[in-house]
């Protein structure tokens, strides 16, 4: 199953549910940017690639960001129309590899986060979108990149996660290691009227490594500004020169 299957027809029902509270997520988000000065200094031009309900275009147009918010799955973005009412957010779907047709090169922040990039289909389709993400920057532009780094390979018991849990659901998450991709089996187990159902589906990421991410960027004029790992997942902001 590709990734955009799965959200179709499996992740996207319950994801907001997954990620938690919304207004918290997005003031968490909206105090990270605050505190590493990522805030509008000149066109006020962002775009959001993985938009998905909006935990980064809310806090994003609520600095002072207009915001283009791009995502595949409509469900998704559906929430996103809601949770962003009245706010300078303009919702795309389409497909994030064509960033080039839809933005302008005075963009001056480009965000993908939510482990976005390990959804692209190969460690190829990365390095192009990074380097169409300097392209679209402007000098002085800052990326700001999150995703979970694939590094270490979890064996044994440690490849089932319990993502989240409450007295209707329970979901688990299954990793199965290859060299390039890691293999994702979502497991979600939901109380009804009859009992308990479960419902699985399995996907591929691409095995997305920090230093190769790193290592695209400054190759594309990119100076990393930071680098750190932020409630398990490495979030780098890099600006263009």
């Amino acid at each position: 199953m590709t990734v955009k299957e799965h959200y179709e027809t499996h992740l996207a029902k319950f994801y907001s549910w997954m990620t938690g509270d919304f207004e918290t997520k997005q003031k968490e988000f909206q105090n990270f940017l605050k505190d590493n000065a990522v805030i509008p200094f000149s066109t006020k031009k962002a775009i959001d690639l993985g938009a998905g309900h909006g935990l980064q275009s809310v806090p994003l147009a609520k600095l002072g960001f207009h915001v283009i918010a791009v995502d595949f799955n409509k469900h998704l973005l559906g929430e996103l129309a809601i949770n962003g009412r009245g706010l300078n957010i303009e919702i795309r779907n389409d497909d994030i590899k064509r960033i080039k047709q839809f933005a302008d090169k005075d963009v001056e922040l480009i965000v993908c986060c939510g482990d976005t990039l390990s959804h692209l289909d190969n460690k190829r389709e990365i390095e192009n979108l990074v380097t169409d993400i300097s392209i679209v920057l402007k000098t002085g532009g800052k990326a700001l990149l999150s995703f979970r780094d694939y590094s270490t390979e979890l064996t044994g018991d440690s490849r089932f996660i319990l993502v989240k849990s409450d007295d209707t659901r329970i979901l688990t998450c299954v990793l199965d290691y290859e060299s390039e991709t890691v293999s994702v089996t979502d497991l979600l187990n939901e109380k009804t009227e009859t009992g308990w159902t479960q419902k699985v589906s399995s996907y591929n990421k691409v095995r997305v490594l920090t230093r190769e991410i790193v290592a695209m960027l400054e190759a594309n004029r990119m100076r990393i500004q930071l680098n750190q790992v932020i409630n398990g997942m490495t979030t780098i902001i890099a600006v263009k020169s």
